[in-house]
């Protein structure tokens, strides 16, 4: 994966990053029920990255939190952890709370439990320690998390092994009111980060997105045992597969900006404009295609305009068409 990333031009290298970095922060969230606009959150990654002149307006509060969040903890990934830091990463996450306690320890008398089911038949799947001893175990946590880092005395060399137990343990005591399984996930990649000696290029959350349901089933049978073995195997078989479609990214990044570098000179600028709202959705493409309507939305031509760009573009190799009529739909051709 370096090999590759470090092959391409800077610029590329970037794009990639922001691409992995956005993924992450977007599927974290969807996985606790949140969605966040795509571009809200690439402007947070790049302003917060320093890459903006002019910041750029982010709407959704929430969604800068989460690519702020991003940066950060990438930026941090060799500090040692520590009750500041993750208070920090807990305001950053959740900004000025009015109701739940932010950038600390919950501290409420009621069991922190993971329930679903309707009211009155609710079915418990954890409970956490009590509040009051959050601060020790999150003491004796950070103590363990330290102590197998590089050069800890009990270092753990194997940097999937480590994330798995750290994001297991953390989950497990659930210090926060909320946020827990964002941070977790978030301490899982500082562990990976820590042990291969530099920020990873992958989004555990998007592998854990894709199958929601496997994970939490995971979770909940090693939060009732001490034997983590199951979980270990299925953690890793989860960061194999990040590392896949981080590579998949970055392939997909490159024959990006071929496609543009081949077709550039032939299109104008509502064509252009199209295709990098196509393009930006990342390797998953456009849902559903380009239709005429959507392009109309999304430049500001009329309908007949539309149509004829969209033609065009599918003359010259740029797009590939699906059905016909009224049900024409388009998709970028990157195989060329």
């Amino acid at each position: 994966m370096t090999g590759i990333l470090k092959a391409l031009p800077e610029g590329l290298q970037t794009e990639a990053l922001i691409q992995i970095m956005v993924s992450e922060a977007i599927k974290t969230s969807e996985i606790e029920g949140e969605y966040f606009s795509r571009q809200d959150v690439i402007s947070s990654i790049r302003n917060n990255l320093g890459l903006n002149a002019n910041p750029e307006k982010v709407r959704d509060k929430k969604a800068q939190g989460a690519g702020r969040l991003m940066v950060v903890a990438r930026r941090e990934y060799s500090s040692p952890l520590s009750n500041e830091q993750l208070f920090g990463w807990h305001r950053i996450l959740l900004g000025e709370g009015k109701t739940l306690k932010i950038g600390a320890w919950r501290t409420h008398d009621e069991p922190m439990q993971i329930v679903s089911g309707a009211m009155g038949k609710e079915k418990i799947h954890f409970e956490a320690p009590p509040s009051t001893q959050v601060p020790q175990q999150m003491k004796q946590f950070i103590r363990w998390f330290n102590d197998t880092a590089p050069g800890g005395k009990s270092e753990i060399k194997k940097a999937p092994v480590r994330s798995a137990i750290a994001h297991l343990y953390f989950e497990s005591i659930h210090p926060f009111e909320d946020g827990n399984g964002r941070i977790g996930r978030a301490i899982a990649e500082k562990a990976l980060s820590q042990t291969i000696g530099r920020p990873v290029m992958l989004s555990i959350s998007q592998a854990i997105e894709a199958k929601k349901k496997l994970y939490y089933s995971e979770l909940k049978t090693a939060q009732r045992s001490n034997e983590i073995t199951a979980w270990v195997r299925y953690f890793v078989a989860t960061i194999l597969e990040a590392q896949t479609e981080a590579k998949r990214q970055i392939e997909f990044t490159l024959n990006k900006t071929r496609f543009f570098d081949r077709f550039r000179s032939n299109l104008n600028d509502r064509q252009v404009k199209g295709l990098k709202r196509m393009l930006e959705e990342g390797a998953n493409r456009f849902e559903g295609g380009m239709t005429a309507s959507k392009y109309a939305s999304i430049t500001g031509a009329s309908k007949a305009t539309a149509t004829r760009d969209l033609q065009e573009l599918a003359e010259i190799g740029a797009l590939m068409i699906q059905g016909g009529g009224r049900s024409t739909h388009y998709f970028v051709n990157l195989k060329i």
